[in-house]
């Protein structure tokens, strides 16, 4: 009896926990790349090159794709669907441009959870020909969203991914 009691309280902990947890998050990572604020602006402002360095866009080589629009302008959506559950349901729309300096997107997830966070890409002129890039994620986490952040630490992973997609980007920009 005791151990089922146990085992039942450490089941409810991390729904405890997310109860009182934040209901926002955001995620911020930076790179420097040895080309020129304008270089990397130039590529990152199509979300069709995410293609080629987006961990979450390679995750499935089969994923459909959907384009509306004019891609490196606002507006622009890049939709996707995909049969792996890794890659989902979603799209994702340029809502801001500052040439040279930043690019803004709304991403709604619809499977396989419904969500809408925002993300930007900044760039900074640290020394001649080096740019730091900066990639945000920002969103809100209902209860149900909070408690898979718990349990499965999301934020590591979505960390870890974010890595990786701007080590891609150094090494395509940096060719």
């Amino acid at each position: 009896m005791y151990i089922l009691l146990i085992i039942l309280i450490i089941l409810a902990i991390p729904f405890i926990m997310a109860a009182f947890g934040n209901t926002e998050f955001s995620i911020i990572r930076k790179i420097i790349i040895n080309r020129t604020p304008t270089d990397v602006y130039d590529y990152i402002k199509y979300l069709k090159n995410g293609e080629k360095y987006n961990k979450w866009v390679m995750t499935d080589p089969n994923m459909r794709t959907d384009l509306r629009g004019t891609d490196g302008t606002e507006g622009f959506i890049y939709a996707w669907d995909s049969d792996n559950k890794q890659a989902g349901k979603g799209e994702q729309e340029i809502t801001q441009l500052t040439p040279g300096e930043r690019v803004a997107h709304e991403v709604r997830f619809e499977k396989p959870f419904a969500n809408t966070s925002q993300m930007f890409m900044t760039t900074t002129q640290v020394a001649d020909g080096r740019t730091e890039l900066t990639w945000g994620f920002i969103g809100q986490l209902n209860y149900m969203m909070r408690v898979f952040h718990l349990v499965l630490n999301l934020r590591k992973a979505l960390t870890k991914d974010m890595d990786t997609s701007l080590n891609n980007l150094k090494t395509i920009l940096e060719k």
